[in-house]
């Protein structure tokens, strides 16, 4: 047995641009070959990337996949494991690997356990594969899992008892709260148990609604941690094999990040790859001097640069004075391009095209509504004027319960906190203010109290409960589907309970009009959470 170097791509694909990927694939691999790496592992799917979703059903697949495997077979003297979409003769569709060396194909893998469950969606285009994959290179025995394979304790001991020593796992793990940790701390138990080296490598990007954090790493078979790579970062990875020690080398161990700074960067590559790979310039937003637009623009700033974000306060009669100092005060602190834009005309020009209608009808929220509604209007003026993406700036606790407005501060493109609860916000504000010698979100956005400024005195708690009770209230109906008897019985106020869970129930038709979000948690409003927007189940139990 010789030792060798392995290579970890943990690589971020341009979904469905198969030509792109593997010329980007090709030019990672002449780089590894500059490390002089014996092996290169790339991520599940990494020629068409993951979700491509329907993509995987048109009729010329089958023909650009080909052309990637003709552009990957140019490598030399290096083994290449990676992701492709395997069709067969007979009409099967198959997520698989293959294992190439010097232009011949040494073996295909197709993945044996589809996921169908939270986001996942396998079944719908892929069949079951039957078959391990084992091969033998320098001496040292092989075996190649995807993704969910190395979850099922009885495909991965299948291939123990084959006496592979070290399985490469191709992955496209979406990342949420805690996933990294729980990655490297189930497979090191496994690795463990089953006397196996891991190498496991994942797909970094966020796509549509989806993150995905690299975290890429390499676990010897006592269980230890040789390498560890960074969450959240394009790059090569390697990992050397001592044939004496009969294992990995220790190498570059990057910890875990911590819960804020984990949700901050992967929101910040979300953003990035979303604006970036939808092809706009910059992004505008409106800073109304409030905690939610704040944060958005940090992470837009640190997405794309301050010079290619816009911000635009919009001041009303009931905005204010402080909230237009603090919308100012943190553009400047950004260096951000900021402008004014007072709705007071707009609004009264509605209320008189309106009053033939209204007549002399006491003001509720629908006046209210017209403020937010005149807001979303300009922000998309401007957007189709200088083609810049409209971020909106809403959060996970108001579109639970529905405390935002169609057409109105929903408006937009992209929703950065649309899986962030409001608790999670403030803690997100302090954790960006920390990075920077002095804060970039003013000390009072954060401090006082949360309001939309649609009426005189606003404040959010005047028609929700206080942040932390309505949180809790929602994950536990949300994340955890508990009943509303059972979430009583944790001790919550019945009346506050049942307002929220009535709340949620009945603005699900503002959801399925909201713009996209990353997703953060196991449930957020996307893939995961699909209820009929017309329905007449009860609540209680």
């Amino acid at each position: 047995m010789k030792s060798f170097k392995i290579a970890l791509a943990q690589f971020s694909p341009h979904i469905g641009n198969i030509e792109a990927n593997a010329q980007k694939m090709l030019d990672q691999i002449n780089e590894a070959k500059k490390q002089k790496a014996d092996l290169i592992v790339f991520p599940e799917l990494s020629t068409v990337g993951y979700p491509a979703e329907d993509l995987l059903l048109r009729p010329s697949l089958a023909k650009r996949t080909q052309k990637a495997f003709e552009l990957l077979s140019q490598v030399k003297d290096m083994v290449v494991v990676f992701g492709f979409v395997n069709q067969t003769e007979d009409g099967q569709r198959y997520n698989a690997a293959a294992v190439m060396k010097d232009g011949q194909v040494l073996g295909i893998y197709n993945k044996q356990n589809l996921p169908n469950y939270g986001v996942f969606d396998e079944k719908r285009y892929f069949s079951e594969g039957q078959q391990h994959l084992v091969f033998e290179y320098l001496g040292h025995k092989f075996g190649v899992l995807i993704c969910e394979d190395a979850w099922s304790l009885n495909t991965v001991h299948q291939l123990s008892q084959l006496n592979v020593e070290t399985v490469l796992v191709l992955n496209a793990s979406p990342y949420e709260v805690g996933k990294p940790q729980h990655r490297l701390t189930t497979m090191g138990e496994l690795a463990k148990q089953l006397h196996i080296n891991l190498v496991y490598t994942n797909q970094v990007c966020g796509q549509d609604d989806l993150i995905f954090d690299g975290t890429s790493f390499v676990i010897n078979q006592d269980g230890t941690t040789a390498l560890q790579a960074p969450s959240f970062k394009e790059d090569l990875y390697y990992a050397e094999y001592a044939a004496e020690q009969k294992a990995f080398k220790v190498t570059t161990i990057t910890p875990v990040l911590d819960t804020m700074a984990e949700i901050y960067q992967g929101l910040v590559l979300a953003t990035r790859d979303y604006i970036q790979r939808s092809g706009f310039a910059g992004v505008i937003l409106g800073l109304s001097g409030g905690i939610d637009s704040a944060l958005t623009l940090a992470i837009a700033v640190d997405a794309i640069g301050a010079d290619k974000v816009q911000a635009v306060m919009m001041p009303y009669s009931y905005t204010a004075q402080i909230s237009i100092e603090d919308a100012a005060a943190q553009a400047k602190n950004m260096g951000v391009t900021f402008g004014i834009a007072e709705i007071n005309p707009v609004v009264n020009s509605f209320m008189h095209t309106l009053y033939p209608f209204f007549g002399n009808s006491p003001a509720d929220a629908t006046e209210e509504n017209l403020q937010a509604r005149a807001r979303g209007t300009l922000l998309m003026a401007l957007s189709n004027k200088f083609g810049n993406l409209v971020l909106s700036t809403g959060n996970k606790s108001e579109l639970a319960v529905g405390y935002c407005t169609l057409y109105g501060d929903m408006a937009g493109g992209y929703a950065v906190l649309k899986d962030v609860y409001k608790t999670i916000v403030f803690e997100l504000a302090k954790y960006r203010n920390s990075l920077s010698d002095t804060p970039v979100i003013p000390e009072r956005v954060i401090t006082r109290p949360p309001s939309a400024e649609l009426r005189p005195d606003q404040k959010d708690q005047d028609s929700l409960p206080p942040y932390d009770i309505l949180d809790a209230i929602l994950y536990a109906y949300i994340e955890e589907d508990m009943s509303q008897d059972d979430i009583i019985a944790k001790g919550f106020e019945k009346e506050v309970v049942e307002k929220v869970i009535r709340l949620v129930d009945r603005n699900e038709y503002k959801r399925r009009q909201g713009a996209i979000g990353p997703r953060i948690s196991s449930r957020a409003f996307s893939r995961e959470r699909r209820y009929p927007i017309i329905n007449g189940w009860a609540p209680g139990v």
